[in-house]
């Protein structure tokens, strides 16, 4: 580890945000260059490489813009910064760990994950609910508790105390997530909706509430013991109220500033609304225009899901790839942070990096991190997500005579010849290539067990037998967040108008529900995390007892013994099982890396996760294919003898492989019986030069089996 320091940098191949610096930008012209200087690559790392998920999320500030279309009276999503529309009219939503969307989507992941249940048999229904109007209203009203607690502690301390100064930077925090929605107008609607609901229906949310008139009363005993609820006198009733009114008169005042400073184009019903909302009167208001206010409602209601299907079907495409990042990073779960993945991204499509000069960007910039002896910047993996699969197409109905699926073809998958072209590069300067096909209801779990893997096969043939196949790992199958089936979210009900007030409709049409359409994240990133996870001794200590920490997980064989049980994904089992028939087909062909969702024990413990069962690359052999492992170990091998001997110089090759105790190879051999052993039982690495060719040949058996590896030699002065 004090020559290669990191074994498990990977480079992404995917756009986030065009409105942020990409690696293209960063490295400009290279026209003469055989590579970079070492400030451009200091200033790529700065903008594009990250260490977790939050990094990831600061430095590419993924978003979505909306403006309003006054034509149609419709809200227009879209993953691109509109041009031709003023920067006042569109509204930027950032896809943090604040949005609605992707906050309910990594809960039901850890929800799922701390359950380990099947989909089958997991609760969706009560996580999708996080989006709905009365959930988002459940967090605000969070702020608003949180608000009120630090407002009293802040009134209470002298206006120089040190803790009263603390508590006004807290509040300062608290009150910019409230104010997020001032000016916009669609944020504001699950307040609206909650608020009309609250101020008809007394906050309650059964189906048979409505309205009644409200006169604050107090509990006695008549003279005959007789339970009664009498009017309460004004005078008490102010009594009880007059402490906290006078904190929330306060707060009203604050929030009322707050909101015409922030606001540019202020409202009194929406300041009304906000102050409602935040600083609630203590009792409720009966001078309300009942019939307005369904009508508000509904409208709000049919607004709200309208425009949220909308965003949904503009945003579910970027969320997608956002999870798959934080996937990426979730694989390394140990509290024992040691050699942590990087990943470096490129932030552009696959099909611009590889088009015309773009290319020799691309090479240029691997040349420079790859083809040194300075490990640090090193690229090992890369991940190419979202491949394109050919399906056949079931037989289309001359007639449409019932409504069915509006089947379109995908325009955000990525070309198989794009991945030949990365591919053709990427094998170059060592770099194993994890890619996958477009996450969809044909590449899930679910459809592998039934359909099998021959259709996988049969889209990566045209990858065998090529100069880059040991380099191109197809993962699969995809993992679902969300079925599609189970993607329904009940958002509420519509409001009817009565004589004598309001009440929820109970009537089934009338019931507001939008579906999702299946959520899924690509087996590529899971299979990069777990890999890149595994290379770090200190991750391997949390689950092997003789590990060392001398090396990095080159050698280790997932696939070997009880090693996938113990090295698990983070993400909760599927389905079931595949059938013995599917499992005969995937031992029998040997092929990709294939993620299982089996029932399995491991020391008396259940295995509630998804393990790896075969972890393999293009690389054809007799009897399948190679195991990613070999190629990865024998780029390291090439890289130590590399640094060790000076370029493959002739005579420190010999002294490399000599039986003397302190040779590279005497270290190796000495060193056994770890999991994370460079050479394992029956593993053996050995040399021949040729003097004619100057090459030196490199046979390293792996267990009774010899890959092979060439390098050119450079003879000493002396010969």
């Amino acid at each position: 580890m004090n020559i290669i320091d990191q074994t498990n940098r990977t480079i992404l191949f995917e756009e986030f945000n065009p409105e942020k610096l990409d690696l293209l930008t960063i490295i400009g012209d290279v026209k003469g260059l055989d590579s970079l200087k070492d400030d451009k690559i200091s200033e790529i790392n700065e903008h594009l490489l990250v260490g977790s998920f939050d990094e990831f999320l600061t430095k590419f500030s993924p978003t979505i813009y909306s403006y309003y279309n006054a034509a149609n009276q419709k809200v227009v999503y879209t993953a691109i910064k509109p041009e031709g529309v003023p920067d006042n009219c569109v509204t930027e939503i950032k896809l943090d760990q604040n949005n609605d969307f992707l906050k309910m989507l990594c809960t039901l992941i850890d929800t799922k994950k701390s359950q380990g249940i099947k989909n089958v048999d997991f609760k969706f229904e009560n996580i999708l609910d996080m989006i709905s109007p009365k959930k988002v209203m459940e967090d605000i009203k969070q702020v608003r508790k949180e608000i009120n607690y630090l407002y009293s502690k802040y009134e209470a301390l002298d206006d120089e105390d040190p803790s009263k100064l603390e508590l006004g930077d807290k509040l300062n925090i608290k009150f910019e997530e409230a104010s997020q929605n001032y000016n916009n107008v669609l944020g504001m609607l699950p307040l609206a909706i909650e608020d009309i609901k609250t101020r008809l229906l007394l906050g309650e949310s059964q189906e048979d509430s409505e309205t009644q008139t409200i006169e604050i009363g107090v509990l006695t005993m008549g003279e005959d013991g007789e339970l009664k609820i009498l009017e309460a006198p004004k005078e008490e009733e102010k009594a009880l109220a007059v402490q906290s009114e006078e904190q929330r008169n306060a707060l009203v005042e604050v929030f009322e500033e707050d909101y015409e400073a922030i606001t540019e184009d202020p409202s009194s019903y929406v300041k009304d609304l906000v102050l409602r909302t935040f600083a609630p009167i203590s009792a409720p208001t009966t001078d309300i225009d009942i019939e307005k206010e369904v009508n508000n409602y509904n409208n709000y209601l049919e607004f709200y899901k309208n425009t949220k299907d909308d965003f949904i079907k503009v945003a579910k495409p970027l969320v997608e790839k956002l999870l798959g990042v934080k996937m990426y990073f979730e694989q390394y779960d140990t509290p024992n942070r040691g050699m942590m993945p990087k990943l470096l991204v490129t932030n552009c499509k696959v099909d611009m990096t590889i088009k015309g000069n773009n290319r020799t960007r691309l090479e240029t910039f691997l040349n420079t991190v790859n083809a040194k002896n300075s490990f640090s910047d090193t690229i090992w993996f890369g991940i190419v997500p979202a491949i394109e699969m050919k399906t056949d197409s079931p037989t289309k109905a001359r007639r449409m005579r019932f409504k069915g699926t509006n089947k379109t073809e995908s325009k955000n998958g990525n070309t198989m010849e794009s991945l030949t072209s990365i591919l053709d590069i990427a094998h170059k300067y060592k770099i194993q290539i994890f890619f996958n096909f477009e996450g969809k209801e044909e590449t899930t779990f679910n459809a592998m067990a039934t359909k099998g893997i021959d259709n996988y096969i049969d889209a990566t043939s045209v990858l065998v037998n090529q100069e880059y196949s040991e380099y191109a790992i197809p993962c699969l199958p995809n993992f679902t967040i969300i079925p599609k089936d189970k993607s329904g979210v009940v958002l509420d009900s519509k409001m009817i108008y009565e004589e004598n007030g309001a009440r929820l409709s109970k009537v089934e049409e009338d019931v507001l529900k939008l579906w999702l359409e299946g959520v899924y994240v690509d087996a590529a990133y899971v299979a990069a995390g777990i890999v890149s996870a595994y290379q770090c001794p200190e991750y391997l200590k949390e689950r092997f007892r003789d590990v060392t920490r001398s090396y990095p997980g080159v050698r280790f064989d997932i696939e070997s013994g009880d090693n996938s049980l113990k090295t698990v994904t983070t993400l909760a089992k599927e389905i079931s099982g595949f059938t013995n028939a599917i499992k005969n087909s995937i031992n029998r062909n040997n092929f990709g890396f294939v993620f299982s969702s089996e029932n399995a024990q491991v020391n008396g413990k259940v295995v509630k996760k998804i393990t790896v069962y075969k972890a393999r690359s293009l690389s054809m052999l007799e009897d399948g294919f190679d195991s990613i492992y070999k190629t990865l170990m024998t780029t390291y091998v090439e890289r130590i003898l590399r640094f060790e001997t000076s370029d493959f110089k002739q005579d420190k090759i010999v002294k490399f492989f000599s039986n003397n105790p302190k040779s590279q190879k005497s270290k190796w051999l000495n060193s056994k019986g770890y999991i994370n052993s460079i050479l394992q039982d029956g593993d053996d690495i050995n040399y021949s030069i040729d003097p004619r060719s100057n090459t030196c040949n490199l046979d390293l058996t792996f267990n009774g089996n010899v890959k092979n590896l060439e390098v050119n030699i450079t003879k000493s002065t002396a010969d």
